[in-house]
């Protein structure tokens, strides 16, 4: 028996810096990871797309490249260099994140399938290890339907995309939400023919109905074909590919491509854990419960991370290990619920969302005021030759506190986090007003946005 005084099972973007936190205080601490080190973030996630993403983006530039007065030759893109880049990447990021754990004073890291004997002893092959405290951080995976005819046609997922050296000649994308689309503008500006099938009325559905739009908007002007109202029924092999049955009121009943994705949503990792041994609870899909510390149903073991079904995000993830750390090593008493929802979709342009979106304000009660502004009259938009989307704003009409916020334009993934610090600390939004900021940047208008607040309508 191998006992510690913390045990971290996964090193996604929570473990490695709870280990060494933990470390630093004189703890011992295990770390297990049974795959690449990094989770899904490193691996398959955040880095390797998009890093895609910014070859797809160089290509579509290239293209456009008359537009700027820049004459170019034809523009090809080379898929496998494309990949080895990517690689390159990623394999720089998760052998680094790995020495630098093993070089952690007082971790000891294990390699192997970590599972439950009780509560807070768990196995990794032939060891047993044992801790007062054990921090759950094992990520999670893609979901794969069982639809008819899925075991019987190849199909890619998020992970399996990664090995992708090829152009798909026409990628049948299932599923119309955030990893989707981006694979879906990914693949169309590299060069593929790309359909989105969409089983809701819109895509993205979580979001507003004009920022959904908004994104529809673009991507067709790409040329790439979505379908809406499309409940995908079933897969089937078709010459020179697959075809995917789609059971919808409008367009043609069977869909046909050279390849599909399936990008229809994420599961825990936790079904093998042992977690009924441990006598740790997890909902019906099978996340992690947590209470408002992160304490799983088991006091001292903890649930970091797309686990626990709280946010599916690196940096909610990295803000969980705060939370944890905080209150275990400080005296903190930060909780789960302080956490203001914020994430970006990576499309180009970029969404940048923060707090509520218009319906769930008007679910929670609250008199709204809104301000919108289209990103034709943003200078830095005008400027770089990128127009598309929209800036949009909610304020409580008694308080004036920001409620939320979406920037669909160039730079919306950094512009929205200009409003988060004033919301975590309660500022009304004429303190924002009040602020100069620089010229020509998407920020800069967000006062202006905020001078012209009005009741919705």
């Amino acid at each position: 028996m191998n006992r510690y005084d913390a045990i971290i099972i996964g090193t996604g973007q929570a473990g490695p810096s709870l280990a060494e936190r933990l470390a630093k205080t004189g703890m011992h601490v295990a770390v297990i990871e049974r795959g690449h080190f990094g989770g899904t973030c490193v691996n398959n996630g955040c880095t390797p797309t998009k890093t895609l993403i910014a070859s797809a983006y160089v290509a579509r530039l290239a293209k456009r490249a008359v537009e700027y007065g820049v004459e170019v030759g034809p523009v090809r893109v080379d898929m496998a260099r494309v990949k080895a880049r990517k690689d390159a990447v990623v394999e720089s990021s998760r052998t680094s994140l790995e020495k630098w754990l093993r070089g952690l004073a007082n971790v000891s890291v294990y390699r192997g399938e970590a599972r439950f004997v009780k509560a807070h002893t768990v196995t990794v092959g032939a060891d047993t290890l044992t801790a007062e405290r054990i921090f759950i951080n094992v990520g999670a995976r893609p979901y794969v339907p069982d639809l008819p005819g899925v075991r019987q046609v190849p199909y890619l997922t998020n992970e399996s995309m990664m090995d992708v050296d090829y152009l798909p000649e026409h990628l049948l994308v299932i599923g119309g939400s955030y990893v989707g689309l981006e694979f879906g503008q990914m693949y169309r500006r590299f060069g593929s023919r790309v359909t989105v099938i969409e089983m809701g009325p819109r895509l993205i559905g979580r979001e507003d109905p004009e920022v959904s739009q908004a994104i529809r908007d673009i991507l067709v002007a790409e040329d790439i074909a979505i379908r809406l109202d499309a409940m995908c029924i079933a897969l089937e092999s078709a010459p020179g590919g697959v075809q995917v049955r789609v059971e919808h009121t409008e367009g043609a009943p069977r869909v046909t491509g050279t390849h599909v994705l399936l990008a229809v949503g994420r599961v825990p990792n936790t079904d093998e854990l042992g977690l009924r041994e441990a006598g740790i609870e997890t909902d019906d899909r099978g996340y992690i419960k947590v209470d408002d510390t992160l304490n799983t149903s088991v006091p001292n073991v903890y649930a970091l991370g797309d686990c626990n079904g709280h946010g599916g995000f690196t940096h909610t993830a990295y803000n969980d290990y705060e939370i944890v750390a905080d209150n275990l090593l400080s005296g903190a008493h930060r909780k789960l619920s302080d956490r203001i929802p914020i994430y970006g979709l990576f499309t180009d342009p970029p969404l940048g969302r923060l707090g509520r979106t218009e319906a769930e304000a008007r679910r929670d009660g609250f008199n709204i005021l809104i301000g919108r502004m289209p990103m034709t009259d943003v200078s830095r938009a005008r400027e770089k030759g990128e127009t598309q989307g929209l800036m949009k704003v909610l304020v409580d009409a008694s308080t004036k506190q920001i409620l939320g916020a979406a920037i669909l334009g160039t730079g919306g993934d950094e512009a929205v986090q200009s409003l988060v610090d004033a919301m975590y600390a309660h500022l009304p939004c004429t303190v924002v007003q009040h602020g100069v900021r620089i010229h020509p940047t998407v920020s800069e208008l967000i006062p202006t946005l905020l001078g012209e607040l009005a009741p919705p309508g």
